[in-house]
């Protein structure tokens, strides 16, 4: 007679098929179990038409993708811990010793970072280009450039590239190179990276579903997207290797709010466009960026390419606002709390200081993130802390 401790282990029950509702069951597992040797021997973990174990995907995980690839208009995707990881996978499976990376001046600092010192370290040589001119990436082009970031729109300074222009020079003077975008800003709604004017797109996205997908302020993802087989099939493997996972937990949680994407990013858009036209007359204020305002730097490239412009907005200040200044009107903010990231419910403020983001560049920068608070309550938090500077 099998003992009870070993039937709870293998009791025999399957629950019936059948149901269904509108929230997909989440399967959590490290061991999956095969129904024979000939089938482990079979299934193979870079393929995505089985299961092996559970860092290389569940029915969760691969729902996850299977619907970030359509949100991005791609056909293959992977997840990552976060869209950091997601991006240094794109770099460690593409860059090799001798290689050369080009990086807009306005990158993620991080990017910036990795690019100076881990892949330096690596033999990977960086050139930095002008994302508002093309040409400025034609001039650091050489035979060994091997990938090109894009970033839209830039990091917290928010300009907007020329990502026709970039592609264009890209495949002209950089056939041998792979064309990689941050999309996180863009979130697959704002413009479709695979499929852009004049029949031009991108090779590969990265995503830092940690944002808008996820939406709560409580998860660390990313993904790598692409509609090209032999590059999916590349990344795919040094992905396995890699041993990069995301908890089913997590997917959860982003599968969950997926379904009020669209809704969510609408929301912070229409806030961030209503609060930068309204903060172009607040006093010390030099400058509101925002890609749809039409003195914000690449306005018109935006507009070219752009039907949407998410819920990002950040404020440069005059010479004569000091940092401490801009400092205590951050900490006199309410609604507006003092955190990184951005795409949650809750609106967000941080400042920077340019020189320690932008080569030559001086003076402070303060970044909203618009979260679904009504926009003139936020309106009346940020004019209040902004009496400080009057």
């Amino acid at each position: 007679m099998t003992q009870r401790s070993t039937s709870l282990i293998h009791h025999a029950y399957q629950p019936p098929a059948g149901f269904e509702s509108p929230v997909l069951p989440v399967h959590k597992g490290s061991s999956i179990f095969l129904p024979s040797v000939a089938a482990l021997r079979r299934t193979s973990w870079k393929d995505r038409d089985g299961y092996t174990y559970g860092l290389h995907g569940t029915p969760t995980t691969f729902a996850l993708e299977s619907r970030i690839a359509e949100l991005e208009g791609a056909t293959h995707a992977l997840l990552a811990p976060s869209g950091l990881a997601a991006l240094n996978l794109v770099n460690q499976t593409l860059l090799a010793s001798g290689d050369q990376l080009c990086i807009p001046s306005n990158v993620y600092g991080p990017s910036r970072a990795s690019a100076r010192h881990d892949l330096a370290r690596w033999g990977v040589q960086h050139a930095v280009y002008d994302p508002l001119d093309a040409e400025s990436l034609r001039a650091v082009i050489t035979p060994q450039t091997k990938l090109i970031w894009l970033e839209a729109a830039g990091s917290v300074t928010l300009e907007f590239p020329d990502l026709l222009g970039l592609i264009r020079v890209a495949r002209e003077a950089a056939p041998q190179a792979v064309v990689a975008l941050d999309n996180t800003w863009g979130c697959g709604l704002a413009f479709d990276a695979f499929a852009l004017p004049g029949g031009l797109a991108v090779d590969l996205t990265i995503h830092a579903l940690t944002k808008y997908p996820s939406g709560g302020g409580d998860v660390l993802m990313g993904s790598v997207c692409t509609r090209d087989e032999t590059l999916f099939v590349h990344l795919a493997t040094a992905h396995g290797r890699s041993g990069l996972g995301v908890g089913a937990n997590d997917v959860e949680l982003v599968l969950r709010n997926l379904p009020s994407l669209a809704l969510r990013y609408a929301a912070q858009d229409a806030a961030a466009r209503r609060i930068a036209q309204w903060a172009q007359q607040l006093p010390g204020v030099a400058q509101v960026l925002h890609p749809a305002l039409p003195n914000s730097p690449g306005h018109a490239h935006w507009a070219q390419t752009c039907r949407a412009a998410a819920g990002l907005v950040s404020l440069r200040f005059a010479p004569e606002v000091s940092a401490s200044q801009v400092e205590a009107t951050v900490d006199a903010l309410r609604l507006f709390r003092i955190a990184w990231s951005w795409g949650g419910p809750v609106s967000l403020a941080v400042p920077y200081e340019l020189a320690g983001i932008r080569d030559g560049a001086q003076g402070t920068v303060l970044r909203l993130a618009m979260g679904l608070e009504d926009p003139q309550d936020l309106m009346d938090d940020l004019a209040n802390a902004l009496r400080i500077i009057r």
